[in-house]
């Protein structure tokens, strides 16, 4: 693992997995990246010929091209007519070329400043490349970091203007990879609100293929992450690679796949409505890219990208913290509660053994519907029959712990802080609002109101004994504006971006013990730039168990079960007005953090039992679902009839497998289970039948279902001593 020069070759090295970069006369190409190779002869190398219509940057080298050449910075204007990786507009044209100087190791990792970065590098190494434009004068810096027992390398890249000129950059991706021809296959998580992380996968062909987002967040439709297969790869084999991004706004992903059938993979922010000035001496940092590599299927890829993530990304606090067991209010009361009812649904999950109760919307100002008083941040005592601290104290003598619901980034109309502060809400001069939910948003782009917010939640939560919060962000970006020129409505949105980075780094900073859950309708901003502040995220407001499970299904590609809440709600449910057993829906849940969001007052008391035996059996399993390996046996998002999921951990697995209709004939389904030992034994839990690991790999589970619809079945082994 590390860092290594050889003669002109670069070797970045993880546990099984290199990226090798060849210095060739100060131009910077991409040797391999995939499986970890520690002695490489260019035996893969391009092969140079006369390309027709492919420039030549010297008329002495007709063979040699960067329109051919495998790259990691691909340069705008000079015969490569790919993509380009960064485009910089200066004195009177785009050109850039780019060609390396100097280079540096260094213990650690470097930060990006002022963006998410990854922790934990006292294990890492990383190596600073310096390139240099001398007819723009500018420099890019590209970092990259390797970690010790990881197969994930990180990346981005510094733009400095030693020009005496102002420059504008139009385009810096954080991450770009060129790669030979083969047949693959890329994979995205798409959607939209309610149906978020859906698993879109298909074949590549010449051309581009690109997802985006330019709403001022990831959002729910588009997911900044890429994923490259061979074509034949499958869960448990075959090449794979993923590109994310350290970023909750505008970005973009592409593959692109040339006239030679070679691919070129992008990733960063997006173009769209980006126009960034560097005066004289300024710089321009990327956020960070994340690329991993797995020869081990689909489901190494996973394991790599989900230990990195709780090994580096969510915070060290909460990385390996069991996650508490919730009960939220919001769909039990909406706005229509008061303190007697609070206390009546706390009093009733602490019966049920629940761990945290979460107060929803309406707690403060002048709060009764959704038309008014964000930014009012002050408790509303008369609704609540006193201070917040009074039913904190309330909750917390009954053994649960106590959450909030905020949503510091907006502003009603009809708010004091709008009368207060018109001109902090994000708004083009002479324009009318765009309305969304009737809310609008704080420019965080502003200092003044960065400041305000620092300050308002940072005395609500000194103030008040409260261990967590659920951020919520229920609108997207219109009517970019609040500055004076062009360029600086162009640059707004990223400028925002660095303002809620700054905001979000304060507070989890200053207030470590509380645990922060991210919400933007639900998974609208579920992506590793949140991740770095907020240990977890609600990936959708849609609770239905049914529609729970594509969505939970295409968050586990990247993304750890330790950072995804999950809930049991009512039926109907409220979103999709399905009835499902409530065995079914504490099972689905389960496969995440568990947690519930409905009225337990009027449940029966059969409901109630189960409930308390779903919550005493969550505890048993908590550690495999949350810390545990997963293995996705069954697809529901391949026209399937029903799903499986696997979590094995510390001697232990846990199986859920739910069947979506009922059908007439009887169709039996064996479950074959993964990364049992062949050799032991495992009791299942409740039972006196034991099995083999062999037995339950090898010649599978087969599960004996009743008639119905939405039907479920878990199980849980123990290997026995």
């Amino acid at each position: 693992m590390g860092i290594t020069v050889k003669d002109n070759l670069f070797y970045i090295s993880s546990k099984d997995s290199c990226l090798i970069l060849e210095n060739r006369r100060g131009d910077l190409l991409l040797k391999h990246f995939g499986k970890k190779i520690d002695s490489y002869h260019f035996s893969n190398t391009v092969f140079e010929r006369d390309h027709a219509f492919s420039g030549n940057p010297t008329s002495e080298i007709r063979t040699y091209s960067y329109d051919t050449q495998r790259q990691v910075v691909g340069s705008y204007g000079f015969g490569d007519f790919r993509h380009p990786s960064i485009r910089v507009q200066h004195q009177n044209n785009e050109l850039t070329q780019f060609k390396l100087v100097d280079f540096d190791i260094i213990d650690g990792i470097v930060e990006a400043q002022g963006l998410p970065s990854p922790h934990s590098g006292e294990n890492a190494e990383t190596l600073a490349l310096r390139l240099e434009d001398s007819v723009a004068k500018l420099t890019l810096k590209l970092y990259y970091t390797a970690f010790e027992g990881s197969s994930t390398i990180t990346t981005f890249a510094i733009l400095n203007n030693h020009s005496d000129n102002e420059v504008v950059i139009h385009r810096l991706l954080s991450a770009m990879l060129d790669l030979p021809a083969r047949d693959y296959d890329v994979l995205t998580l798409q959607g939209a609100y309610a149906r978020e992380k859906t698993v879109r996968r298909q074949k590549l062909q010449q051309g581009t293929f690109s997802i985006s987002s330019n709403r001022g967040a990831s959002g729910h439709g588009q997911t900044p992450a890429i994923i490259l297969t061979e074509h034949q790869a499958t869960e448990g084999f075959g090449e794979t690679l993923a590109l994310q991004l350290l970023y909750s706004g505008n970005f973009q992903a592409f593959t692109q796949e040339n006239q030679l059938n070679e691919v070129r993979l992008g990733i960063g922010i997006n173009d769209d409505n980006f126009a960034w000035r560097l005066e004289k001496g300024e710089t321009f940092v990327t956020p960070v890219a994340m690329m991993t590599y797995s020869d081990q299927g689909l489901t190494g890829l996973t394991e790599e990208s989900q230990c990195f993530i709780k090994n580096h990304i969510i915070s060290k606090n909460y990385s390996h913290k069991e996650r508490p067991i919730l009960i939220n209010n919001w769909e039990a009361t909406y706005f229509d509660f008061d303190k007697k009812k609070l206390v009546e649904l706390a009093e009733e999950a602490s019966q049920l053994g629940i761990e945290l109760f979460v107060l929803d919307d309406g707690w403060f100002g002048n709060r009764f519907d959704d038309n008014r008083a964000l930014g009012d941040w002050t408790v509303n005592e008369e609704k609540l029959s006193g201070p917040l601290s009074e039913l904190i104290n309330e909750v917390h003598s009954k053994g649960m712990q106590f959450g909030l619901w905020v949503e510091p980034e907006m502003i009603s109309e009809d708010s004091d802080l709008y009368r207060l502060h018109p001109d902090w809400a994000i708004q083009a001069p002479e324009r009318s609002h765009t309305y969304s939910r009737n809310q609008l948003m704080l420019n965080l782009a502003n200092p003044q109101v960065v400041a305000y917010l620092k300050q308002t939640f940072h005395d609500l939560l000194t103030k008040n004994d409260i261990d967590y919060i659920k951020w919520d962000y229920n609108r997207n970006m219109t009517n970019v504006g609040n500055g004076d020129t062009y360029l600086e409505t162009q640059m707004q949105s990223h400028a925002y971006m660095l303002g809620f980075y700054e905001l979000v780094a304060y507070l989890t900073s200053q207030h470590p013990d509380v645990l922060f859950e991210s919400c933007s309708g639900g998974g609208g901003r579920n992506d590793l730039g949140v991740m770095c502040y907020f240990p977890q995220v609600w990936a959708s407001d849609n609770t239905d168990a049914i529609a729970r499970l594509p969505i939970q299904y295409g968050s586990s590609y990247l993304y750890p079960t330790i950072s995804m809440g999950a809930h049991v709600s009512a039926a109907p449910n409220h979103q999709m007005g399905r009835i499902t057993p409530i065995e079914t829906r504490g099972h689905v849940a389960m496969m995440g953090n568990l947690g519930y969001e409905l009225d337990l007052t009027q449940l029966t008391k059969e409901e109630k039992s189960l409930v308390s035996d779903q919550v005493a059996l969550y505890k048993k399993i908590r550690p495999l679902v949350q810390f545990g390996k997963q293995y996705r046996l069954i697809n529901p998002e391949q026209g399937s009839n029903e799903t499986a999921l696997q979590f094995v951990y510390n001697n232990q697995t846990v199986v859920t497998y739910v069947r979506i209709q009922s059908t007439i004939e009887t169709i039996e389904t064996t479950l074959k289970l993964k990364g049992l030992e062949e050799e032991a034994l495992y009791q299942l839990e409740g039972t006196n039948l034991v099995y083999s690991g062999a037995e339950l790999m090898y010649a599978g589970l087969t599960l004996d279902m009743p008639n119905g619809d939405y039907l479920s079945r878990q199980f849980y082994f123990v290997k026995q001593s």
